[in-house]
């Protein structure tokens, strides 16, 4: 299995950056696919962005298109979600997540494709 301690929450100002960690260990090498999701109370848990582990293509939400950026260095299995601009719109807990085996496109959105998730950091932007 493979297990992810995200970090790097906090308490920001809106117009604050933000960048959040996700630490991988155990069997990174069968990771395909790692994604952001964030949840706030009462809501359906969110896609925010992905990252294909090997070729690095990345997938974004429309909600933060231009103001977040996903990245990752497969050497120190960690991956990075540069936010920038935030609102009080962004505040949620973020969790981090793999999938060892995407088939299609579509799934990258769905909860219920990935494998693991880390167990979340707080994100909470004030006005």
């Amino acid at each position: 299995q493979v297990q992810l301690v995200e970090s790097g929450g906090g308490l920001v100002q809106a117009g604050d950056s933000l960048t959040l960690s996700c630490a991988a260990s155990g069997r990174t090498f069968s990771i395909y696919t790692l994604a952001w999701f964030r949840q706030t109370p009462g809501k359906e848990r969110e896609f925010v962005a992905s990252i294909r582990w090997s070729g690095g293509s990345t997938v974004y939400a429309e909600s933060v298109k231009g103001r977040f950026t996903i990245s990752r260095d497969n050497a120190k299995n960690t991956a990075s979600l540069k936010m920038n601009s935030l609102t009080p719109e962004d505040t949620a807990v973020y969790l981090c997540a793999v999938d060892e085996n995407l088939s299609f496109y579509s799934q990258l959105f769905e909860t219920t494709s990935y494998d693991y998730w880390g167990q979340g950091t707080q994100v909470t932007v004030s006005s």
